[in-house]
């Protein structure tokens, strides 16, 4: 008897877990020969209410574990990434790139994801400071997490924009609720996979599938979002610009010509862009 193949439905990953979309609707996903290859849930705002409400849930004991700690979960991630690197070459080749350039680019994610490993436990150091005051106070700076963040990736690279933008976001405690990328969203779902079997906690990366359209006004004007990156342009700049300074966020554009694979694509102020800065004056002296 013939035996029929076993396809897997694509899920959006929210909270630790693999949800469809409250509203049941999916699009149609095809490969770079224009074949049908599976359906995606259409997430709602609705959904990315809930995926905001599991950010804010595990946001807070993720920002409370140690900077080595977290530096530990996110190169376990990359390892994760390299485990199964073969399969997400194969993903990223069945939707039009070369080998060679779907090879570079999941080379460069766990890099990536490596490189702000790294950083997790020292950026401290780098952006918070002693103060110098006239007055008979000790002054310094420290860095809190801002939050939950909100992440609007780019197309293309659908992979490694993805990790170049989430990395060094979560490497400083913030969760993180993240619009992938639209036209090729399958690398997230496997991307997902491996965060719902990694350490991190559930909740701290929260991925939606959808459209930009639908979901970025969502983004732009939910009050419990402290923060947007996005790698977007024209009108969608601008909903972001205008909703967010009426919920008083942070909003950080991503060049949409950047070069990916650049040395000047990972730097401390990726990760500066998404902390706060909080300064204390202790007495001292009689």
């Amino acid at each position: 008897m013939t035996r029929l193949p076993i396809t897997k439905t694509p899920k959006p990953y929210v909270g630790g877990a693999f949800i469809r979309s409250e509203s049941g609707r999916t699009f149609p996903l095809n490969d770079k020969t224009g074949n049908f290859y599976a359906n995606i849930p259409q997430c709602t705002r609705k959904d990315l209410r809930n995926a905001v409400e599991s950010a804010a849930k595990a946001g807070a004991s993720w920002a409370k574990r140690s900077a080595y700690n977290r530096g530990q979960i996110l190169y376990r991630l990359g390892e994760m990434l390299e485990a199964r690197r073969e399969e997400m070459i194969e993903t990223l080749v069945s939707f039009g790139a070369t080998k060679a350039a779907a090879t570079k680019e999941v080379d460069a994610s766990t890099d990536r994801l490596v490189y702000y490993a790294g950083w997790c436990d020292k950026y401290e150091q780098v952006l918070g400071n002693v103060n110098p005051v006239a007055s008979p106070h000790f002054n310094f700076t420290v860095t809190e997490a801002m939050g939950v963040v909100g992440v609007i990736t780019p197309d293309a690279p659908a992979l490694l924009g993805l990790i170049s933008m989430v990395a060094p976001i979560i490497a400083s405690g913030n969760s993180v609720v993240v619009k992938v990328s639209e036209s090729n969203p399958y690398p997230a779902i496997l991307l997902g996979e491996m965060l719902s079997t990694s350490d991190l906690p559930g909740g701290v990366v929260n991925l939606l599938t959808g459209f930009r359209e639908e979901l970025i006004p969502t983004f732009a004007s939910h009050e419990h979002i402290r923060g947007i990156s996005a790698a977007v342009v024209g009108a969608d700049r601008k909903t972001l610009r205008l909703l967010g300074a009426d919920s008083v966020k942070c909003v950080s554009f991503v060049n949409e010509k950047k070069n990916w694979y650049a040395d000047k694509a990972q730097d401390l102020y990726a990760i500066r862009d998404f902390v706060e800065f909080k300064t204390t004056w202790h007495p001292i002296g009689a």
